[in-house]
């Protein structure tokens, strides 16, 4: 299972967290390394510095921001199947700093894990000919 939550508001793990993820590029301000009580900053799976300014969080942009995180997903793909590979073992949990709960880069991120896990799922049950 891939779950999504703020960092300010999930300081402390719930038993259902799992490995506990940041990925974020920027490290959360007010946080202490210590309080974030992470497993991992994974913070180059993040979206780049230039599309997270673009972006800025406007819902208007939203759709065309999945799009081309996306595209930048497929240059990491070594670190996105990693993420995928870890979901598949256990619950993980994808932390991030944003204000938007809706719009952000954790939850275009597990979207993304979510279609390519349930797309594997699709490849690994179809009867062979």
């Amino acid at each position: 299972m891939i779950r999504v939550k703020r960092i300010y508001e999930s300081l402390a793990p719930s038993p259902d967290d799992g490995r506990r993820i940041l990925v974020d590029r920027l490290w959360p301000r007010g946080v202490s390394r210590h309080e974030a009580m992470l497993d991992e900053w994974m913070k180059d799976i993040s979206p780049s510095s230039e599309l997270r300014r673009w972006f800025g969080h406007d819902p208007a942009r939203w759709q065309e921001f999945k799009k081309r995180y996306r595209q930048e997903l497929e240059g990491k793909q070594p670190l996105f199947e990693k993420l995928k590979n870890e979901a598949e073992q256990g619950n993980i949990t994808l932390l991030y700093a944003a204000r938007d709960t809706q719009h952000n880069n954790a939850v275009a991120l597990k979207e993304f894990l979510t279609e390519a896990g349930s797309s594997g799922a699709a490849r690994r049950s179809r009867p062979r000919e």
